[in-house]
């Protein structure tokens, strides 16, 4: 799963809107809603987040979040290091051959550390 494809998931159950209501009044289908909430298919386009954002009737702050999480939410990325140095090409490789394999504890603790360093500058 996706982080914007939680968040949808999250905002359909908090307001009692099911799959195939939902598909429906945005106008796709429920099986490609299910996909891009399970993260089986890539990033929405923004003219789809954008008819997320007034199904769910979100404003300001919670909207551009949802359009945040799309951007960060491809399932499938491909990372070029070309002309970094080796360190951050071993990071990368690593990244991508253990990640499936780490506890979601480490995760969430790495993705805090990424979401500092970056802040920092």
């Amino acid at each position: 799963m996706t982080p914007f494809g939680r968040r949808m998931r999250d905002l359909r159950a908090a307001r009692g809107v099911t799959l195939t209501e939902m598909a429906g009044a945005i106008g796709v289908t429920p099986t490609y809603l299910s996909a891009l909430e399970t993260g089986r298919r890539g990033r929405p386009t923004w003219a789809l987040v954008q008819r997320i954002i007034a199904y769910f009737n979100i404003i300001w702050d919670e909207a551009e979040d949802l359009q945040r999480l799309a951007e960060l939410s491809h399932p499938r990325i491909v990372v070029d290091t070309a002309g970094l140095t080796p360190e951050a090409t071993e990071l990368a490789n690593l990244l991508a051959r253990e990640i499936a394999l780490l506890p979601p504890e480490a995760v969430a603790e790495l993705l805090g550390r990424l979401k500092i360093l970056r802040r920092r500058g």
